[in-house]
C-alpha cells in the first residue's frame, strides 16, 4: 500500500505541472490525500461513483475518474474542470496514478518473492517461474544482514534502503523485529574488488545507521552466489557470522561468514566434546583468572603482539620484568605458559570453547 505521503506528493507535482487541484480517495471514498479543502459532500460522491458502472464523472467544476489497477478500483481522482485540457490533465493525472501504483505492487511482489526464498519458503522450480514474471535476473548478488537489536527498525529499514540501489538490482526486506536483509547485486563490481566491496557495504551501514538515527547495529554477511535460489545459503551463511561473531568476536561490528576462522569450527562442537577438552586442559575446575579483566587484557594484548614481551610491555605501559611477572603468575593459575606457542594456542581455543559453552547455556 502507497503511504498518503507519497500520494500527496504526487498530487502536488500534478498541481504544479497541470495548475489544477486534485483530491484523491480510496475506494471506498476515504480521502487520501487533496490540494485543496475537500468538502465531505465530495466523499459521498466519490463512494457513489466507486459503486457505479462509469470511468469519470462530471459535477459542477470537477470531474471524478477512476483508477484501475489489475481490473480493481484502486483510487477514485478528483480534477478540477478548469478549461478546455483540464479532462486531457485529469487522464494523465490518472495513468500517473496507476502507474505509481503498479510499481508499488510490484515492489512489494518482489520483496515478498525475495522474503519467501530467504526463509526456505519455495521450491526451486517455483522461484525460476515467479523469478521471471518478476523479471529478476540470475546475477552475483550477496546477503547482509543487519543486527539492529529490537531497535528502530521501522527508521533502519528506510535508512538501509536509502543506502541501496533497487534500481540495479538490490533488494531490502526485514525478516522479523530485529533482523534488515540487504540482497546487494554486484553485477557492476569487479571480481577482485568484491571482498573490499562487501567489507566497505558492511562498513558504511554500521557507520549510517549510527550517525544517522544514532542505532548500533551488527553486519553479517555472507558468500557470493550466482543463482536466485542459493540467496538462502548466503542468508543462512550471514546469519551464523552473526551468530558466531557475538560469541567469539564480539569486538567487530561486522563479520564474514569467509572469516570466520576457528570460531566456525568451535561453534558447531557438541557440548560433550567441549566439557572434555575444558576437563583436559584446567581439570575439573576452570581457572577464576578467567575471570580476571586485568588478567585477560594483559593476555589478549600480549596475543595481539604475536607473544612479544616489549612490545606488550610498551603498550601496556608497563616495564618488560612486571609483564614477565604477570605471565609467570597467570602460568601458575591456568597451568600453560603462554610464552609459548603451543601452550598460547591450547589457552585461546580453550577460552573460545568456555565462551561457546557459555552462550548455549545462556551465560554471559
Amino acid at each position: 500500500m502507497i503511504s498518503n505521503q507519497k500520494l500527496q506528493n504526487a498530487l502536488n507535482e500534478i498541481k504544479e505541472i497541470s495548475n489544477h487541484d486534485t483530491a484523491l480517495f480510496s475506494a471506498k471514498g476515504r480521502l487520501l490525500a487533496s490540494t485543496f479543502e475537500v468538502d465531505g459532500a465530495y466523499e459521498e460522491t466519490a463512494l457513489d461513483f466507486a459503486d457505479a458502472m462509469s470511468d469519470e464523472l462530471s459535477v459542477p467544476d470537477y470531474s471524478f475518474f477512476r483508477v484501475v489497477v489489475e481490473g480493481e478500483t484502486e483510487y477514485i481522482l478528483l480534477m478540477q474542470e478548469k478549461d478546455e485540457h483540464s479532462h486531457v490533465f485529469g487522464r494523465m493525472a490518472v495513468c500517473q496514478i496507476r502507474n505509481l501504483a503498479i510499481s508499488y505492487a510490484e515492489q512489494f511482489d518482489r520483496n515478498n518473492f525475495v522474503r519467501n526464498i530467504l526463509l526456505g519458503n519455495m521450491l526451486a522450480v517455483d522461484i525460476y517461474s515467479k523469478a521471471k514474471k518478476l523479471h529478476i535476473d540470475s546475477e552475483d548478488r550477496q546477503v547482509f544482514v543487519v543486527d539492529t537489536g529490537k531497535k528502530n527498525i521501522d527508521i533502519a529499514l528506510e535508512l538501509v534502503k536509502n543506502l541501496s540501489d533497487t534500481r540495479t538490482g538490490d533488494f531490502v526486506t526485514s525478516v522479523d523485529e530485529h533482523s534488515i536483509v540487504l540482497i546487494k547485486s554486484l553485477s557492476s563490481v569487479p571480481e577482485k574488488k568484491r571482498e573490499n566491496f562487501a567489507k566497505e557495504v558492511a562498513d558504511n551501514l554500521v557507520d549510517n545507521l549510527h550517525m544517522e538515527a544514532m542505532i548500533k547495529v551488527r553486519v553479517g554477511y555472507g558468500n557470493i552466489v550466482s543463482q536466485i535460489q542459493d540467496l538462502t545459503e548466503s542468508y543462512q551463511e550471514a546469519k551464523l557470522a552473526l551468530e558466531v561473531g557475538r560469541v567469539f568476536y564480539a569486538e567487530y561490528d561486522t563479520i564474514s561468514y569467509g572469516k570466520l576462522g576457528i570460531g566456525r569450527l568451535i561453534y558447531q562442537l557438541p557440548m560433550s566434546l567441549c566439557d572434555m577438552y575444558i576437563k583436559e586442559v584446567f581439570g575439573t575446575e576452570i581457572p577464576d583468572i578467567l575471570a580476571d579483566e586485568e588478567a585477560m587484557s594483559t593476555i589478549n594484548k600480549f596475543f595481539e603482539n604475536n607473544l612479544n614481551i616489549s612490545e606488550t610491555a610498551r603498550q601496556l605501559y608497563v616495564h618488560r620484568n612486571t609483564l614477565v611477572y604477570r605471565l609467570e603468575r597467570i602460568e601458575k593459575a591456568i597451568g600453560l605458559d603462554i610464552r609459548t606457542f603451543d601452550d598460547a594456542m591450547t589457552f585461546r581455543i580453550a577460552v573460545m570453547v568456555i565462551a561457546h559453552m557459555r552462550d548455549a547455556k545462556g551465560l554471559k
